[in-house]
């Protein structure tokens, strides 16, 4: 009997737990698409845009913001869920049962660990999927035309294989001046020299023009040269269009095969790659800590009503999201020499804020 009090306690728990959460989401993701369509409708008129891609557009809008949102929403859900319970004493009642208060806490730890698995798994392979489309409609609609501009690009394309690029025009996805370069234990192999390179869309590779070949032997040179040669390079013309966001758009098998090729190449960016994957990895958890931290703030019956502990929560969200942000700016700026560090330390800083706030809850 007391174990079947226990499940339909927790499932009215968790319930109610979910059901906020979905709630909440749906107003918030309400609010900002109108607000969003609002600030681009000028872009989409202006473009011409068909309501057919918008409306696409925001239908992949909608995932990345509720993606963004879902540790804060998770909090807020909380809060608000345990404030209705402690204001009718209905917490009081459950503890005076013999439940301890670790018990009361596991159906919504069920509901944050449900909320976070599936957030994971959005986030290293669904919406990713989806960002491919919104973010080349936001390049195309509502950002500049982007054009190549670097000079003098170095690029590792194979352990021992580098290529020097003089410039390269994306929007005919051409390179001049290159030059290709086989060094092998600190030894320079082979140079090959040549005017441009073309990228062959059809067959998948690039075309050399006006070349020139030099292969080093121990006593000897061989110097070979032509007008044509087609090669096959670890390099496409993806590596020089618009990076930006190019992270977001990544599955997380993508986007460690992109971590192990930038690493190859010597890429300055890869620290980026590798904080989108830690922080993929690291939002779960953030789901989980502020669920406990949410109970805790929210578990003790408040004179001034629930409205204040709402708020309460809104400001806690709120410094969340601020401490989110800082870390990932330490992260990208190098700043501990540790992007992991950097990006867990909300989870560190809130997670031990958490434990202090147990320590005033009634048990």
């Amino acid at each position: 009997l007391v174990g079947s009090e226990m499940c339909i306690r927790d499932s009215y728990i968790l319930k109610k737990f979910l059901g906020a959460f979905i709630f909440v989401m749906s107003i918030l993701i309400f609010i900002i698409v109108i607000i969003d369509f609002t600030e681009k409708n000028d872009n989409f008129i202006k473009n011409d845009v068909s309501s057919d891609e918008i409306l696409r557009y925001f239908l992949t809008y909608i995932p990345h913001m509720a993606s963004f949102l879902t540790p804060i929403i998770v909090f807020i859900a909380t809060v608000y869920v345990t404030s209705k319970f402690a204001a009718k004493t209905e917490i009081i009642a459950i503890l005076a049962s013999g439940v301890s208060f670790k018990r009361f806490m596991l159906p919504y730890f069920l509901g944050a660990i449900l909320i976070g698995t599936v957030s994971f798994l959005a986030n290293a392979y669904l919406i990713p999927e989806t960002n491919k489309f919104r973010i080349a409609f936001e390049l195309q609609y509502v950002k500049k035309a982007f054009y190549f501009n670097d000079r003098n690009i170095h690029i590792r394309v194979a352990p021992d294989l580098y290529i020097y690029i003089d410039r390269y025009n994306n929007q005919g996805n051409v390179g001049y001046n290159i030059t290709l370069e086989q060094i092998q234990n600190g030894i320079l192999k082979e140079k090959l020299y040549a005017r441009t390179m073309k990228w062959d869309t059809l067959g998948h590779k690039w075309k050399l023009n006006r070349w020139n070949r030099r292969v080093f032997k121990e006593t000897n040179e061989m110097i070979y040269s032509g007008y044509a040669l087609d090669t096959v390079l670890n390099l496409s013309p993806v590596d020089f269009e618009n990076q930006e966001r190019l992270w977001e758009t990544l599955t997380m098998s993508e986007l460690n095969h992109h971590i192990d090729q930038q690493s190859l190449r010597g890429s300055a960016d890869v620290d980026i790659y590798k904080i989108e994957k830690y922080i993929r990895i690291m939002s779960p958890f953030s789901v989980i800590i502020l669920t406990f931290i949410g109970i805790i703030v929210s578990s003790k019956k408040s004179r001034q009503g629930t409205g204040v502990q709402i708020a309460l929560g809104f400001l806690i969200a709120f410094l969340f999201v601020i401490a989110f942000m800082l870390s990932r700016a330490l992260a990208e700026a190098n700043t501990f020499n540790s992007p992991i560090l950097s990006v867990w330390m909300p989870n560190i800083i809130f997670g031990l804020v958490g434990v202090i706030l147990y320590r005033t809850v009634p048990r």
